[in-house]
């Protein structure tokens, strides 16, 4: 974009229409939210909590785990897409770190800003560095695509009533989903001009076979969140439906703008879930998903990322010392 551009007129009013926006759904988000659980059974809650099996609890984990390794091969596609040579025990860690915080805080902080910062510091130039993210953005929109617009076109999560869309709409959307993400996979197995310069950075399509790699793993990923959710569920619960409703609320907290989508996740869940399971067990389930799958491990990212600091700090001072 240019800086003209960036100048116009226009431009203004639609920062400040982002920002109204957005203080308009910090302000309404807890409004909603309290009038979800303004008669909840907070004693049940808690019984749900205390009852899971240590071996459920064991499995979430488990799951979350292998869910931060497989975003973690979102920059391993991008590491072949690329050619750099970072090893990959230096950048599965940094990956972790930055995947942890991007949950916790925000995009800017965790997906951009960190990013940039810990692999500039193991040496990447600005150029690859921007080419693996981009990368590793499209792997993950890919994946959302292709698994969202399946379990919304086979019906699979029902929209209450009074809901503008509707379950035709939602299907319709399905299909535009997957329509979607053949093009993209279309594209780059059959376009001619496969690089475009944008500013000084340059984007080049990857091969049809990396595109089905990267809608296979950025669905997997998102697969895997909701199977947290859904081992924290009781029996009944209907995984695809479960899956839909996340993917439903992840994009929900991605246009308000709220820090790990605090407050967004709890409503969408209680609104679409609350006449086929238990307000308490939801509940239960969606604090055990925040604890497994944000909290522990942005406390396990913190440390790593004391440790990448000490290394960078030792590296720079070796290299003054060379100099």
């Amino acid at each position: 974009m240019s800086d003209e551009h960036e100048s116009a007129p226009g431009n203004p009013w639609l920062r400040w229409g982002k920002r109204v926006l957005t203080l308009f759904f910090f302000i309404a988000i807890p409004v909603l939210l309290y009038m979800q659980l303004r008669n909840t059974d907070w004693q049940a809650v808690g019984g749900a909590l205390r009852d899971y099996p240590l071996w459920v609890v064991a499995a979430a984990v488990g799951v979350a785990l292998l869910s931060y390794l497989t975003y973690c091969s979102f920059d391993l596609l991008g590491r072949y897409y690329t050619g750099h040579r970072l090893p990959i025990r230096q950048v599965i860690p940094l990956v972790f770190v930055c995947y942890a915080f991007n949950l916790n805080l925000n995009a800017l902080v965790g997906g951009v800003a960190l990013r940039f910062r810990l692999y500039s510091r193991l040496g990447l130039d600005i150029p690859t560095i921007a080419r693996v993210f981009s990368l590793s953005i499209i792997t993950n929109w890919l994946g959302y695509l292709w698994l969202a617009g399946c379990v919304f076109a086979m019906g699979w999560v029902k929209l209450p009533a009074g809901w503008a869309v509707g379950n035709g709409g939602l299907r319709v959307i399905g299909v535009a989903m997957i329509i979607a993400a053949v093009i993209y996979v279309l594209a780059c197995a059959f376009s001619r001009k496969r690089s475009w310069q944008i500013r000084d950075q340059t984007i080049e399509l990857p091969s049809w076979q990396l595109a089905l790699v990267q809608a296979a793993v950025g669905a997997l990923n998102w697969s895997l969140m909701a199977l947290i959710i859904w081992l924290l569920l009781p029996p009944e619960a209907f995984y695809p439906g479960v899956l839909g409703v996340l993917l439903i609320s992840s994009i929900a907290g991605v246009i308000t703008h709220i820090p790990a989508g605090l407050g967004v996740l709890e409503m969408i869940f209680l609104t679409l879930l609350q006449d086929e399971l238990p307000r308490s067990s939801l509940l239960a389930a969606l604090i055990g998903y925040r604890a497994v799958y944000f909290l522990l491990p942005l406390s396990v990212a913190v440390a790593i990322y004391l440790v990448l600091e000490k290394r960078a700090k030792a590296m720079r001072s070796a290299n003054r010392q060379a100099a």
